[in-house]
């Protein structure tokens, strides 16, 4: 263009221009974008864990087998015993050394739990001294030059560090090599363990629930490498998958529960008892296994010779298991879908267990049918002395006084079976993704037990949480379990996430069933694996078609606050009718999408829903529309959906002709 501008100057005789090159100016400092729509950062997407929040191609984790022998000895109040562990390397990575959790080292005195937490505190071991004796640590070796199958014990150097355990091999274990470990153990069992385990005296006996009971690998991942937090007794596991078979000895007198199948029914229970077993199976109504007039008695256990009975469990593709004997269990079943649901109880809290099963049974089924299918053969409701821990196949409950509070802890537990034992995230860095997530599902499992229940039920409720928030204790979800504070751990882990979700379900998303999709797509996307909240971000995105970073910093990273205002209305009359003006503003850090019901002079109304893009520009919107009539009223979230934590702002009101 410069060039023709030259020459049609030249033709027409007059002095051509000189041709400058324009010299580049310096541009404006780049503005940090600190919008709350700004994209969320997070880390780069590989063919391990995919942009879209699957699994990549070459996702991989690691697999761990157990094979468990151990004695409950009621005299000594210990568990001893050996494990043979099967660790399998799946890892890019030669590793050279191996962890292990050693959970039962929080009751010993130079704890870090001891130190942190008083003996009285929930998480801790009410003054209980503990821990584990390893009497042996060996890798399982072939035997050079000896005949197929021989093997020989190579004692492996360990180092242990609080409630960790590292192993250095004799051999490095290749990516796809596995490696066979031996451990001999034993520990004296806590009355109170840290609300995760413990036992209980009865005129009949000891009741024990046994957990965090054997030696666990610790998580080797890709995120990471080594997960070797301490367990403080706040926060929660984390673990690998795999087919554990376990056999424990107890005195004759006593019932086992155990998570997985019953390998040997014929040894340890009476045929009437098999019979009626089978009978629960395929009923819908609950069966007794052991009555109350049956606890005790001898006639209730099989003819054996010696003291002592063997009860050995399979579970298949687990990350851990846990068992409770006692020597006075009540025991009822039912079926569903050829699941077996069970109860084990002591006759202190007969009769309110009697309906235990009938949860149990409700909450699978709705789990099942709402969420993901529960994958495996029972799920077990004992009562004891833990208020509510929950593991694979098997939960323990303490509440024997209130029959909503049984149906709470029980729905809250077993759903526990979908986040984490299905969905395995690592619920001492991020508690939310499973408490959360956990009491989430339990808001519809609720609605559903008791039907005449509308509201979400405490957790869950809009207005509850903006009471909380407008505190100013809120504190970001995505604090490991334990920092937070144990008196706000109910609100930020388990009711803020639980909150959130369904905020989105019901009142953020244009309809419920896009969220119910969506969250079915991540629970299958990640059974069985181990997402970050990464993933359950992408993958939540990828299923609705939203970016909701705006949302996820908000609400997960930060504590940001909900103040959603009507700052004024002016109503304009001309000749072409009347001009409604809603100004509207954005006070809280966090944006929310707006809900505005209108009431006109003539007494007619309306709803208006807002996109929340219409806070993209800033935190100021001006709403208009022509109308035949005058409004006279505008009402942010009348239903009050949203925790907006001050409601005086959400309203206007004409004046009266009077000026009131």
């Amino acid at each position: 263009m410069l060039t023709t501008m030259l020459c049609l100057a030249a033709l027409q005789g007059g002095t051509p221009a000189v041709a400058h090159t324009p010299v580049p100016q310096p541009l404006p400092a780049a503005t940090a974008d600190t919008s709350p729509f700004r994209r969320l950062e997070l880390p780069t997407p590989t063919e391990l864990r995919e942009g879209s929040g699957m699994p990549g191609p070459h996702y991989w984790q690691q697999h761990v087998d157990y094979d468990i022998q151990v004695t409950l000895d009621t005299a000594a109040q210990s568990v001893s015993g050996q494990e043979t562990i099967h660790y399998t390397n799946h890892s890019p990575d030669t590793l050279r050394y191996l962890w292990l959790q050693l959970d039962q080292n929080i009751y010993r005195r130079d704890s870090r739990s001891s130190v942190l937490n008083a003996a009285t505190a929930r998480f801790a071991g009410g003054g209980f001294e503990g821990g584990y004796t390893i009497a042996a640590f060996h890798a399982v070796r072939a035997q050079p030059g000896g005949a197929r199958g021989q093997q020989r014990m190579v004692s492996l150097p360990t180092v242990t560090n609080g409630t960790m355990l590292r192993a250095d091999l004799d051999q490095p274990l290749p990516p796809g090599g596995d490696v066979r470990l031996h451990i001999v153990f034993s520990f004296p069992v806590p009355e109170h363990g840290s609300d995760r385990m413990g036992r209980e005296q009865f005129p009949e006996g000891w009741l024990y629930e046994i957990a965090e009971w054997y030696p666990r690998m610790a998580v080797y991942d890709d995120v990471r490498g080594w997960n070797t937090e301490q367990y403080l007794g706040q926060g929660e596991f984390y673990l690998e998958y795999g087919d554990i078979n376990f056999a424990v000895t107890v005195p004759r007198g006593f019932v086992v529960a155990g998570s997985g199948t019953l390998q040997n029914p014929v040894e340890v229970l009476t045929a009437r008892q098999r019979s009626r077993l089978d009978l629960a199976r395929l009923s819908d109504t609950t069966v007794a296994i052991i009555t109350a007039d049956e606890v005790g008695t001898a006639a209730s256990r099989p003819r054996s010779p010696g003291e002592n009975l063997t009860w050995r469990f399979a579970a298949k593709n687990v990350r851990d298991v846990a068992w409770a004997a006692a020597p006075n269990f009540i025991w009822d079943a039912s079926g569903w879908n050829g699941i077996l649901m069970q109860s084990f109880y002591p006759p202190a809290a007969d009769p309110l267990w009697r309906e235990s099963t009938k949860m149990v049974r409700h909450s699978i089924k709705h789990y099942s049918e709402k969420w993901f299918h529960y994958p495996y053969p029972t799920a077990i409701n004992v009562n004891g002395p833990v208020g509510g821990m929950e593991y694979p196949m098997i939960v323990f409950c303490r509440q024997r006084n209130n029959r909503a509070g049984l149906y709470g802890v029980t729905t809250h537990e077993l759903g526990h079976e979908w986040f984490p034992m299905i969905v395995g995230s690592n619920e001492r860095l991020y508690p939310w993704m499973d408490e959360g997530f956990n009491t989430f599902i339990n808001i519809f499992s609720t609605r559903s037990y008791f039907p005449e229940q509308t509201a979400p039920g405490g957790r869950g409720e809009a207005d509850q949480w903006a009471r909380f928030s407008a505190t100013g204790r809120d504190l970001p979800m995505m604090l490991p379990a334990d920092r937070i504070p144990g008196r706000l751990l109910g609100q930020i882990a388990y009711n803020k996430p639980a909150t959130g979700l369904y905020l989105l379900r019901n009142a953020i998303l244009p309809d419920t069933t896009r969220f119910d999709a969506a969250f079915r797509e991540y629970i299958r996307r990640w059974a069985f694996k181990h997402p970050t909240p990464a993933d359950f971000f992408r993958s939540m995105e990828d299923a609705l078609g939203e970016d909701l970073s705006w949302f996820w910093r908000g609400w997960v990273y930060q504590n940001d606050e909900i103040d959603l205002a009507v700052d004024s209305v002016t109503v304009q009359h001309d000749s072409t009718g009347i001009l409604n003006e809603v100004y509207l503003s954005s006070p809280g850090q966090l944006p929310m999408p707006v809900v505005l019901t209108l009431g006109y002079a003539d007494g007619t109304s309306e709803t208006v829903r807002l996109p929340v893009e219409v806070w993209y520009l800033g935190s100021h919107y001006e709403w208009a529309r022509r109308s035949e009539s005058p409004l006279t009223q505008v009402v942010i979230d009348k239903d009050d959906q949203f925790p907006d934590v001050r409601r005086e702002n959400n309203s206007w009101q004409a004046m009266s002709p009077t000026g009131r």
